[in-house]
């Protein structure tokens, strides 16, 4: 059997000592970022693992991270809570961090287990996902000195740059406009958009997206009718395509804040129109649909930088989506000659 590599190999092959390879792995922000990012390669290329009962008892942490398992709404949204958490998981074990999950049937049930988790040494640190206005939960963990990262911006509450309030969120609204952008490329005009009620910051903010792109397309007249909204499942997105397209016999195509919404928009027009989604599901790919993928590994990356990060680095992080497109979508309209 081969010999599993230790921080003595792990310190030979950084070329630093083994304090230094300590340091990394539990006080990373006192180590020059050139120095971390050596012995941090040299631990992934000889699949060191650390120690994590001895580190458990010398620094007398858990070395856990909390998270609210979310319930599930339907098959299709309820995926991009399951690849975030396969993300986070696979990166935190990386770097010798476990994930504890935890159920809740409200944001205030979820602070009780907040107060469980801290009573029994059970975590470090908590990540929050499902953010929305006047989430509750923030304000708690900052009161009670509770180390945290949000998967959603602090929407409705003005902590927005607040350094005690790290967060890491998916540019929603560049990933819409990206999507309306590249079928008004294709000569579309008449492109409506399905999203949620108003209110949802998440939600707003993708509208946000297709709005920026139709008023730059010089189409922003006839915006509050090409636009319909319903919560988030397949029905009412069928339902609110319904709607739309008897309002607007014209209709082109269709952008939606979520796959969701989109699977509904493509049941009820049967491969009439394109549609573009958002979240890039399996089901997307399934369908054959275009769909905006919020590059879930990349959020993980940052939640867990924020958490380790020094005090003084940066405490909020936007990701930019990427657009997927698919069959269904229409090809481009070649420049003029």
């Amino acid at each position: 059997m081969s010999r599993l590599p230790t921080v003595h190999d792990v310190a030979l092959a950084a070329g630093v000592s083994r304090q230094t390879v300590s340091n990394v792995l539990n006080a990373p922000d006192i180590v020059r970022p050139d120095t971390r990012e050596r012995v941090r390669e040299a631990i992934e290329r000889l699949g060191y693992r650390p120690h994590a009962s001895a580190r458990r008892l010398r620094t007398q942490k858990s070395s856990t991270i909390g998270i609210r398992l979310d319930p599930m709404v339907d098959g299709i949204s309820g995926s991009i809570l399951d690849r975030f958490l396969h993300a986070l998981t696979e990166q935190a074990d990386a770097v010798g961090l476990r994930i504890l999950l935890f159920t809740a049937t409200s944001p205030e049930d979820e602070i009780r287990q907040f107060g469980r988790l801290i009573d029994g040494s059970d975590v470090d640190a908590f990540v929050l996902t499902s953010t929305f206005h006047g989430d509750p939960r923030t304000e708690w963990l900052i009161e009670h000195a509770q180390r945290f990262v949000t998967f959603g911006r602090p929407w409705g509450i003005d902590d927005m740059n607040d350094p005690r309030h790290p967060w890491v969120d998916v540019d929603g609204r560049a990933g819409v406009r990206d999507a309306t952008e590249s079928l008004l490329r294709r000569g579309l005009q008449r492109i409506g958009f399905v999203g949620w009620p108003g209110g949802s910051g998440t939600g707003d903010e993708r509208r946000g997206g297709w709005v920026d792109a139709m008023q730059a397309a010089g189409l922003g007249e006839d915006l509050d009718r090409l636009q319909e909204a319903g919560v988030d499942t397949v029905a009412a997105g069928r339902d609110a395509t319904s709607r739309l397209a008897a309002r607007v016999p014209d209709l082109e195509a269709v952008v939606a804040a979520s796959d969701s919404l989109a699977l509904g928009a493509v049941v009820r027009e049967q491969a009439a129109l394109p549609v573009v989604g958002f979240d890039n599901t399996p089901v997307s790919a399934a369908m054959g649909f275009s769909s905006v993928d919020q590059r879930l590994g990349e959020v993980a990356e940052g939640v867990l930088a924020l958490l380790e990060g020094a005090p003084d680095a940066p405490r909020h992080r936007l990701v930019t989506p990427e657009l997927v497109i698919r069959s269904s979508h229409p090809p481009a309209v070649p420049d003029e000659p």
